[in-house]
Formats: structure tokens, C-alpha cells, sequence
């Protein structure tokens, strides 16, 4: 596995040794790791029959069907450049990644707003090529005219500079402002997908379940590339849905599930009602958000599963830290455990310099998995990193001495109160210790005197539970005063991010525009 540098040798190494082994199976399809490099040949030469040549940009929009597979290790044995979006981005969203990407061609499904866009754009020649999915359109190439276009030539070999050629582009949400193309190399994906395979243990005997879009960093590098960097198999979610995800593990007999908090709840919660055989599970990451302690309990005894937790971003190409299965249950659940192999990590204050053990500081990382840079933002870039290549994660975190890592917070999301620094991470772990609570979000607003305030939003388990007063008695005696929330409100549903996290740049907009309409 050492010598493995580019994207397309990790298949290359499977399918000579597993060729026969089931790749990917996506409820539609099941495919052999034999057919998938079959195909990916195919695939391949089609492209590059269409003129599509190295660096040349590739927008990939599709849910978690089987020809992502296909597309992504093609375009890698090209040289092509990956640019994934998620099918839920609209308009506004697509418009930017497409003038800021400038692809060359685009694959797409059954979507007419965004086909409009790419329609739009190719009659402007901005972009060549656009390939339908599971669909035919006139005029446009199928996915399945480019496969029979791959038969009548090999692809041509290229030549990769593993350290700086990019595999993909993938896109930050921007919920602190526009969205910022993340630049992976092949070594960065490779070095993260072999890393995440070491800590989990995985073999070409596990299953793993992603529910999770494959378009992002957590489908893409740990849901598919780690996957087939072992000879393993993928079962993919087009939509994750509690019950089909169950369903799914005992069926398919899943080894390895990953998912975000949400989606571990939903399922409990189902299990409550009717019962699955999980015994086929073994562990699985928990990541994309603050995990609760009783949550990953719960995962562990009622769902067989020995969850770790892991932290990481778009720009560190997936899970930088991970806790071990030989940690402890606090360890677990109050940290995100330890870098992983090939990765630094260090917390700074607003000096750049290193803090003592225990105190507050933004972490910032060095290693194989950090990013070469947002693409055509060289401000931001410069921005990211310090001259003695830092990477400034924005997370603030306390490291203790043994090297174990505390999230405390975004430190944009730190809330300045007359001067008072409130972490919003420490009042939501102190609130999912109330019995009546199911969901928090506390952030900051604006405020006249104070410059800003603390903003609590609840979801309880019912609606008994909903008083402003006693819930604010609930900190009284767990934090400083000037800790506790200046207002709550409660909710029933809250809004979320493509990667199922709580939305809190939308709800802040809709508490403001609560109280726009009040006044």
C-alpha cells in the first residue's frame, strides 16, 4: 500500500487482487471490482475522445449512484479534474461553482433547473460537454454513448505529479460567506482514504453503508475511496431514510456505518419501534458535528456498533483525528481522539503562538491530507495558511497533554457579550444534559449595548418541556451568569446543511426576521 500514489492505483491494486468481490452496490446495481475497472476504462477513453485532457475541470452532479464511481476513478486515470456537487444545490449555488470552476464538460441527471444552467452556459462555449445520466436528451452525449465510444480506443496514459496534481475540487458550504474551492491532490485523498482503512481496521470482508452524499468529503474519501483502496464493498443511499438504512445493514449485512449525529438518532428511534438484526455491525465514524455522550452510548449497546468519532474538513480531504477503539467511553465522547499518522495538530492563540495544555486555542495543522489551496482565490489561500505552512482550521480546540483534542467551538462563532467570550459548544453540551431536550443550537445577535448576545434554540420532546425560565434555571448553576442564554426560543424542526448539519447561518436569519416582524 505504500507505494500507492494516484487515485487509480488504489482500484488497479483491488481489482487485480478482488476482482471477482462486489465494489459498489446502490440498490440499483451491483457491481464486481472487474466491472468497475471495466468500465472505467470505457469511460475514460470516451472522454478523452471528447477532448477532455488533464487539468481539464469536470462537474459531477449526481446522488449516490454507482456511475459516481465510474466517473470519479475515470476522470482520475485521466487527469481530469473532479468538481462534485450535490444534487440539492440550486441555482445561485451551481451558477457560482460553474463560473468559478470553469468546467469543460458536466455530468448531469434528470434535473431541468439544472439543466437549463449547463444548457445556458454551453451555448456560450463555457462549457463543451454535458452528459446525461439515466436519461437521454437530444443533442447531448448519455453515459452510455460515452461507454460504447470507449471501445473504440485505450485512453492514453498520463503522467501524474501526485503531490501536485489535483483530483478534485470540492466546494466549503460558505455559511460564513462564498463558497471556497478546496484543491485535493491525489496524495492528499490517497494518504487520508489509506489512513481512515489503518484505523478502522478495514479489510476486503467489510461493508460499508454511506448515507451520506458521496459528493462531499466524508462520501468521497472514507464512503468511497477508502472503500476501494481495500477491496471492500459500498453500499449506497440515494436518500437516507431511518427504516432503509436499517433495512439495508441487516440485508447487506453492513460492517462499517457512517453517518452524521442525525442520522444515528433517527435510526435509534426507529429501533425503538421495531426491531433489525445488526449483528453484521462492527463500527463505524460518527462526524459532521458535536457528538452527545449519550448518543454514542446508545450506538454502542443498541446498535452493536463500536462507533469512533473523527474530525476533519473539506480542506483537510476528510478525518484528521480519530478516537481509538481502546479509549475509554470519555475519551469517546468529550474529545475527537488524535491525529491520525502524517498529521500535526496544534492549538495557537491570536499570535500564532502554541498555548499551553488544556487552554483554548484555534487549531491549526500540518500533513499529507491538508489541501494545496482554494482554487483561483489566492487571497484566501494566503489567508488559510501562515508562512511556515499552518493551515488555520478556524475551530477553536483544547489539546490536553496526552494529545487528545477537545472541540470547542468555530472561533467566527464565538460570541463576544460586553466583552465576555462565550463558546457556543460548551452551553449546548450543558443543555443536551436536560432530559427534555432533543436538539440546540446557541449563537450569537446583535445588540445595542452589548455588541452581542446569547441566542438559545430548542427543540424538545415536547412541547411540556417548552419554558424560557426554566430552562435558563438549568444553567443557572452549571455556568456563569453571564453564560446563560439572553433569549430562547423553541422549534420544531430545524434547518439543516446538505451534510445534515443544523443550519445556524438560516436560523439566525430566521430569528432576526422573528423580530423584524415583532417590532
Amino acid at each position: 500500500m505504500q507505494n500507492l500514489t494516484s487515485v487509480s492505483d488504489l482500484l488497479e491494486r483491488s481489482v487485480q487482487l478482488y476482482p471477482e468481490r462486489i465494489a459498489v452496490f446502490d440498490g440499483y446495481r451491483s457491481m464486481r471490482y472487474e466491472e468497475l475497472a471495466n468500465e472505467v476504462n470505457l469511460l475514460a477513453s470516451g472522454l478523452s475522445q471528447l477532448g477532455i485532457v488533464k487539468g481539464d475541470r469536470v462537474i459531477v452532479c449526481l446522488p449516490n449512484w454507482h456511475e459516481l464511481v465510474i466517473i470519479y476513478f475515470a476522470l482520475s486515470k485521466i487527469g481530469a479534474i473532479l468538481v462534485p456537487c450535490d444534487v440539492k444545490y440550486r441555482q445561485q449555488e451551481l451558477e457560482y461553482i460553474v463560473n468559478n470552476s470553469k468546467p469543460k464538460a458536466a455530468f448531469v441527471v434528470q434535473d431541468q433547473e439544472h439543466l437549463d444552467i449547463f444548457l445556458n452556459r454551453i451555448h456560450g462555449h463555457q462549457i463543451k460537454h454535458i452528459l446525461t445520466v439515466r436519461f437521454k436528451e437530444n443533442g447531448l452525449t448519455s453515459f452510455e454513448e460515452l461507454l460504447e465510444l470507449g471501445k473504440k480506443r485505450v485512453a492514453p496514459n498520463v503522467n501524474l505529479d501526485v503531490k501536485k496534481d489535483v483530483f478534485a475540487i470540492l466546494y466549503t458550504s460558505g455559511s460564513t460567506g462564498k463558497p471556497k474551492g478546496a484543491q485535493l491532490t491525489h496524495s492528499n485523498v490517497v494518504h487520508v482514504a489509506i489512513s481512515t482503512a489503518k484505523h478502522l481496521n478495514n479489510t476486503c470482508q467489510d461493508v460499508f453503508l454511506v448515507p451520506v452524499p458521496a459528493t462531499h468529503v466524508f462520501g468521497l474519501v472514507p464512503g468511497t475511496l477508502t472503500v476501494i483502496s481495500v477491496g471492500a464493498k459500498s453500499v449506497f443511499m440515494e436518500k437516507f431514510k431511518p427504516n432503509a438504512a436499517l433495512q439495508l445493514i441487516e440485508e447487506e449485512k453492513v460492517t462499517v456505518h457512517l453517518g452524521v449525529p442525525t442520522m444515528f438518532k433517527l435510526e435509534l428511534d426507529y429501533l425503538s419501534r421495531q426491531k433489525f438484526d445488526l449483528s453484521s455491525l462492527r463500527t463505524g465514524i460518527l462526524a459532521g458535528e458535536q457528538c452527545r455522550k449519550e448518543l454514542v452510548r446508545k450506538i454502542r449497546t443498541e446498535m452493536n456498533c463500536d462507533i469512533v468519532i473523527s474530525y476533519g474538513m473539506t480542506e483537510t480531504s476528510g478525518g484528521i483525528t480519530f478516537t481509538s477503539f481502546e479509549d475509554n467511553d470519555y475519551l469517546r465522547t468529550e474529545t475527537v481522539g488524535k491525529p491520525v499518522d502524517g498529521a500535526i495538530i496544534k492549538a495557537v492563540d491570536e499570535n500564532g503562538n502554541e498555548v499551553r495544555p488544556g487552554e483554548v486555542g484555534e487549531l491549526v495543522c500540518k500533513g499529507d491530507g491538508i489541501m494545496k489551496g482554494y482554487y483561483e482565490m489566492p487571497s484566501m489561500t494566503l489567508e488559510a495558511f501562515d508562512n511556515d505552512g499552518w493551515f488555520y482550521t478556524g475551530d477553536l480546540g483544547v489539546i490536553n497533554k496526552q494529545g487528545y483534542i477537545r472541540i470547542v467551538g468555530r472561533k467566527k462563532e464565538t460570541i463576544n457579550r460586553g466583552g465576555y467570550k462565550i463558546y457556543p459548544r460548551e452551553i449546548e453540551e450543558i443543555f443536551y444534559e436536560h432530559p427534555g431536550v432533543l436538539e440546540v443550537a446557541v449563537f450569537g445577535m446583535p445588540d445595542d449595548i452589548l455588541g452581542e448576545i446569547t441566542c438559545a434554540v430548542i427543540k424538545t420532546k415536547s412541547k411540556s418541556w417548552e419554558n424560557e425560565e426554566l430552562m435558563k434555571d438549568f444553567l443557572k448553576n452549571k455556568v456563569a451568569k453571564y453564560k446563560v442564554p439572553d433569549k430562547i426560543h423553541f422549534i420544531n424542526h430545524f434547518p439543516l446543511t446538505e451534510s445534515g448539519k443544523i443550519n445556524k447561518k438560516e436560523l439566525k436569519k430566521m430569528i432576526l426576521e422573528m423580530k423584524t416582524e415583532l417590532n
